[in-house]
Protein backbone atom coordinates (compact mmCIF):
# COMPACT_ATOMS: atom_id res chain seq x y z
CA UNK A 1 0.00 0.00 0.00
CA UNK A 2 2.87 2.54 1.14
CA UNK A 3 4.78 1.57 -2.58
CA UNK A 4 1.00 2.04 -4.21
CA UNK A 5 1.14 5.23 -2.65
CA UNK A 6 4.38 6.30 -3.38
CA UNK A 7 3.82 5.75 -6.91
CA UNK A 8 0.65 7.58 -7.51
CA UNK A 9 2.60 9.94 -5.53
CA UNK A 10 5.17 10.61 -8.03
CA UNK A 11 3.11 10.15 -11.24
CA UNK A 12 1.42 12.94 -9.91
CA UNK A 13 3.64 14.70 -9.69
CA UNK A 14 5.15 14.19 -13.11
CA UNK A 15 1.67 15.28 -14.57
CA UNK A 16 2.12 18.32 -12.59
CA UNK A 17 5.31 19.42 -13.69
CA UNK A 18 4.25 18.41 -17.67
CA UNK A 19 1.17 20.21 -17.53
CA UNK A 20 3.41 23.13 -15.90
CA UNK A 21 5.63 23.10 -18.51
CA UNK A 22 3.24 23.12 -21.43
CA UNK A 23 1.20 26.35 -19.74
CA UNK A 24 4.34 28.30 -19.41
CA UNK A 25 5.51 26.88 -23.30
CA UNK A 26 1.96 28.62 -24.19
CA UNK A 27 2.38 31.37 -22.45
CA UNK A 28 6.18 31.81 -23.96
CA UNK A 29 5.34 31.95 -27.64
CA UNK A 30 2.58 34.48 -26.83
CA UNK A 31 4.92 37.10 -25.41
CA UNK A 32 8.07 35.79 -27.79
CA UNK A 33 9.06 38.89 -29.67
CA UNK A 34 7.41 41.37 -27.57
CA UNK A 35 8.18 43.48 -24.71
CA UNK A 36 6.17 41.78 -22.76
CA UNK A 37 8.89 38.53 -22.82
CA UNK A 38 11.16 40.70 -19.97
CA UNK A 39 8.54 40.89 -17.73
CA UNK A 40 7.54 37.18 -18.50
CA UNK A 41 10.96 36.37 -17.57
CA UNK A 42 11.09 38.18 -14.36
CA UNK A 43 7.53 37.18 -13.26
CA UNK A 44 9.18 32.94 -13.77
CA UNK A 45 12.57 34.21 -11.84
CA UNK A 46 10.49 35.43 -8.91
CA UNK A 47 7.87 32.34 -8.64
CA UNK A 48 11.23 30.36 -8.51
CA UNK A 49 12.63 31.99 -5.95
CA UNK A 50 9.32 31.88 -4.28
CA UNK A 51 9.14 27.84 -4.29
CA UNK A 52 12.89 27.65 -3.59
CA UNK A 53 12.13 29.52 -0.04
CA UNK A 54 8.70 27.42 1.08
CA UNK A 55 11.04 24.39 -0.05
CA UNK A 56 13.50 25.76 2.43
CA UNK A 57 11.09 26.67 4.84
CA UNK A 58 12.51 30.09 5.24
CA UNK A 59 9.23 31.45 6.07
CA UNK A 60 9.12 35.48 6.58
CA UNK A 61 11.14 35.78 3.04
CA UNK A 62 8.73 33.07 1.51
CA UNK A 63 5.24 35.21 2.94
CA UNK A 64 7.02 38.04 1.65
CA UNK A 65 7.26 37.11 -1.76
CA UNK A 66 3.74 35.26 -1.41
CA UNK A 67 2.10 38.64 -0.68
CA UNK A 68 4.16 40.11 -3.66
CA UNK A 69 2.91 37.31 -6.16
CA UNK A 70 -0.55 37.62 -4.84
CA UNK A 71 -1.21 41.36 -4.92
CA UNK A 72 0.44 41.69 -8.24
CA UNK A 73 -1.77 39.60 -9.47
CA UNK A 74 -4.24 42.32 -11.22
CA UNK A 75 -0.88 44.03 -12.06
CA UNK A 76 0.13 41.39 -14.36
CA UNK A 77 -4.30 41.35 -15.72
CA UNK A 78 -3.48 44.74 -16.71
CA UNK A 79 -0.04 44.33 -18.18
CA UNK A 80 -0.51 40.78 -20.16
CA UNK A 81 -4.71 42.26 -20.82
CA UNK A 82 -3.65 41.32 -25.07
CA UNK A 83 -1.64 38.52 -23.99
CA UNK A 84 -4.26 36.73 -22.03
CA UNK A 85 -6.91 37.31 -24.47
CA UNK A 86 -4.46 35.92 -27.47
CA UNK A 87 -4.70 33.00 -25.02
CA UNK A 88 -7.89 32.53 -24.05
CA UNK A 89 -8.75 32.50 -28.39
CA UNK A 90 -6.62 30.33 -29.15
CA UNK A 91 -7.65 27.48 -27.14
CA UNK A 92 -11.15 28.60 -28.10
CA UNK A 93 -10.33 28.57 -31.26
CA UNK A 94 -7.82 25.81 -32.23
CA UNK A 95 -8.65 22.84 -34.65
CA UNK A 96 -7.75 19.93 -32.89
CA UNK A 97 -9.47 17.90 -35.54
CA UNK A 98 -6.71 18.33 -38.14
CA UNK A 99 -3.88 16.35 -37.16
CA UNK A 100 -1.52 18.68 -38.81
CA UNK A 101 -2.52 21.58 -36.59
CA UNK A 102 -2.79 19.38 -33.44
CA UNK A 103 0.95 18.37 -34.00
CA UNK A 104 2.11 21.72 -34.12
CA UNK A 105 1.16 22.37 -30.63
CA UNK A 106 3.81 19.80 -29.18
CA UNK A 107 6.83 20.14 -31.37
CA UNK A 108 8.28 16.92 -29.98
CA UNK A 109 5.50 14.81 -31.09
CA UNK A 110 5.68 15.98 -34.56
CA UNK A 111 6.28 13.55 -37.31
CA UNK A 112 9.69 13.52 -39.18
CA UNK A 113 9.50 15.76 -41.98
CA UNK A 114 6.77 17.26 -41.16
CA UNK A 115 6.42 20.86 -42.34
CA UNK A 116 3.82 23.50 -43.81
CA UNK A 117 1.93 22.66 -47.08
CA UNK A 118 1.95 26.49 -47.63
CA UNK A 119 3.67 27.59 -50.90
CA UNK A 120 5.73 30.43 -48.78
CA UNK A 121 8.08 30.76 -52.01
CA UNK A 122 5.23 32.02 -53.85
CA UNK A 123 3.71 34.16 -51.63
CA UNK A 124 6.66 35.81 -52.08
CA UNK A 125 7.90 35.75 -55.25
CA UNK A 126 4.26 37.59 -55.60
CA UNK A 127 5.07 40.13 -52.78
CA UNK A 128 8.34 40.90 -54.71
CA UNK A 129 6.70 41.22 -58.28
CA UNK A 130 3.84 43.62 -56.43
CA UNK A 131 6.58 45.46 -54.82
CA UNK A 132 8.42 46.35 -57.72
CA UNK A 133 5.29 47.60 -59.47
CA UNK A 134 4.24 49.17 -55.99
CA UNK A 135 1.04 47.18 -55.33
CA UNK A 136 -0.40 47.50 -52.32
CA UNK A 137 -1.26 44.02 -50.73
CA UNK A 138 -2.21 42.75 -47.19
CA UNK A 139 -1.56 38.71 -47.01
CA UNK A 140 -2.65 37.29 -43.45
CA UNK A 141 -1.40 33.23 -43.01
CA UNK A 142 -3.71 31.74 -41.24
CA UNK A 143 -1.77 29.24 -38.46
CA UNK A 144 -3.51 27.44 -34.95
CA UNK A 145 -6.22 30.45 -34.27
CA UNK A 146 -9.43 30.10 -36.32
CA UNK A 147 -10.17 33.37 -38.87
CA UNK A 148 -13.50 32.46 -39.34
CA UNK A 149 -14.47 35.46 -37.88
CA UNK A 150 -12.76 37.60 -40.03
CA UNK A 151 -13.02 35.49 -43.28
CA UNK A 152 -17.01 36.54 -42.94
CA UNK A 153 -16.52 39.90 -43.62
CA UNK A 154 -15.08 39.40 -47.52
CA UNK A 155 -15.46 37.52 -50.52
CA UNK A 156 -15.55 33.84 -50.18
CA UNK A 157 -12.78 32.16 -52.36
CA UNK A 158 -10.95 29.13 -52.94
CA UNK A 159 -8.07 28.61 -54.95
CA UNK A 160 -4.52 27.13 -54.59
CA UNK A 161 -2.08 29.61 -53.93
CA UNK A 162 0.43 30.61 -56.39
CA UNK A 163 2.10 33.67 -58.08
CA UNK A 164 -0.38 34.94 -60.85
CA UNK A 165 -3.52 34.15 -58.53
CA UNK A 166 -2.19 36.68 -55.49
CA UNK A 167 -1.64 39.10 -58.00
CA UNK A 168 -4.32 39.25 -59.71
CA UNK A 169 -6.33 39.46 -56.24
CA UNK A 170 -4.24 42.73 -55.90
CA UNK A 171 -4.00 44.07 -59.33
CA UNK A 172 -4.89 47.60 -58.60
CA UNK A 173 -8.09 47.10 -61.16
CA UNK A 174 -9.25 43.98 -60.03
CA UNK A 175 -12.46 44.59 -57.76
CA UNK A 176 -10.79 42.13 -55.41
CA UNK A 177 -7.86 44.37 -54.17
CA UNK A 178 -9.40 46.44 -51.77
CA UNK A 179 -8.83 44.41 -48.32
CA UNK A 180 -6.50 41.78 -47.21
CA UNK A 181 -6.25 37.88 -48.53
CA UNK A 182 -6.50 35.35 -46.01
CA UNK A 183 -4.47 31.73 -47.09
CA UNK A 184 -5.28 28.80 -44.67
CA UNK A 185 -2.91 25.95 -45.49
CA UNK A 186 -1.99 26.40 -49.53
CA UNK A 187 -5.63 28.19 -50.47
CA UNK A 188 -6.69 31.32 -50.38
CA UNK A 189 -9.93 31.26 -48.40
CA UNK A 190 -11.20 34.87 -48.93
CA UNK A 191 -10.12 38.35 -50.22
CA UNK A 192 -11.44 41.73 -49.54
CA UNK A 193 -11.13 40.76 -45.71
CA UNK A 194 -11.72 43.82 -43.28
CA UNK A 195 -9.45 43.39 -40.45
CA UNK A 196 -9.29 44.77 -37.43
CA UNK A 197 -6.56 47.96 -36.78
CA UNK A 198 -4.48 48.14 -33.54
CA UNK A 199 -4.55 50.48 -31.05
CA UNK A 200 -0.66 51.13 -30.92
CA UNK A 201 0.64 54.69 -30.70
CA UNK A 202 4.18 53.69 -31.49
CA UNK A 203 3.89 52.51 -34.97
CA UNK A 204 5.92 54.98 -37.48
CA UNK A 205 3.70 57.53 -39.44
CA UNK A 206 5.11 56.11 -42.25
CA UNK A 207 2.90 52.74 -42.15
CA UNK A 208 -0.70 52.92 -43.29
CA UNK A 209 -3.83 51.45 -42.70
CA UNK A 210 -2.60 48.09 -44.51
CA UNK A 211 0.04 48.17 -41.95
CA UNK A 212 -2.05 48.88 -38.68
CA UNK A 213 -3.89 46.46 -39.68
CA UNK A 214 -1.97 43.38 -39.81
CA UNK A 215 -0.42 44.68 -36.55
CA UNK A 216 -4.63 44.43 -35.34
CA UNK A 217 -4.93 40.77 -36.62
CA UNK A 218 -1.58 39.56 -35.32
CA UNK A 219 -2.33 40.79 -31.68
CA UNK A 220 -4.99 39.20 -31.58
CA UNK A 221 -4.57 35.75 -33.67
CA UNK A 222 -1.41 33.93 -34.08
CA UNK A 223 -1.61 34.88 -37.86
CA UNK A 224 1.38 35.92 -39.53
CA UNK A 225 0.71 38.78 -42.06
CA UNK A 226 2.79 40.44 -45.58
CA UNK A 227 2.03 43.83 -46.30
CA UNK A 228 3.43 45.45 -49.39
CA UNK A 229 3.75 49.07 -49.25
CA UNK A 230 1.54 51.08 -52.03
CA UNK A 231 3.89 54.04 -51.68
CA UNK A 232 7.81 52.63 -50.98
CA UNK A 233 7.18 49.42 -52.54
CA UNK A 234 8.67 47.80 -49.28
CA UNK A 235 7.21 44.37 -47.50
CA UNK A 236 6.84 44.77 -44.05
CA UNK A 237 6.81 40.78 -42.02
CA UNK A 238 4.30 41.09 -38.87
CA UNK A 239 3.46 38.41 -36.46
CA UNK A 240 2.24 38.90 -32.16
CA UNK A 241 2.23 42.52 -33.37
CA UNK A 242 5.71 42.78 -34.01
CA UNK A 243 7.43 44.27 -37.13
CA UNK A 244 10.01 41.45 -38.12
CA UNK A 245 13.28 42.53 -39.74
CA UNK A 246 14.58 40.49 -42.51
CA UNK A 247 17.98 40.97 -44.79
CA UNK A 248 16.43 39.84 -47.70
CA UNK A 249 13.53 37.97 -49.57
CA UNK A 250 15.45 34.72 -49.60
CA UNK A 251 15.81 35.19 -45.57
CA UNK A 252 12.41 36.24 -45.35
CA UNK A 253 11.23 33.17 -46.90
CA UNK A 254 13.01 31.08 -44.37
CA UNK A 255 11.72 32.55 -41.14
CA UNK A 256 8.08 32.18 -42.53
CA UNK A 257 8.65 28.57 -43.25
CA UNK A 258 9.89 28.13 -39.82
CA UNK A 259 6.76 30.47 -38.08
CA UNK A 260 4.34 28.56 -40.02
CA UNK A 261 5.60 24.80 -38.46
CA UNK A 262 6.32 26.50 -35.03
Amino acid sequence: MDFLDFLEFNVTDLLDILLVAILLYYVYKLVRGSAAINIFIGIVIVWGFWKLTELLDMEMISSLVGAFMQVGLIALIIVFQQEIRKFLLMIGSTNFSNKRRFLKHFRFLREDGLSSSTDVEAIISACRKMSSTKTGAIIVIERNNSLDFIKSSGDKMYAEVNKPIIESIFYKNSPLHDGAAVIEDNFVVATRVILPVTNKRNIPLRFGLRHRAAVGISEKTDALALVVSEETGNISYIKNGEFTDYKDLDELTEIVKEDLID
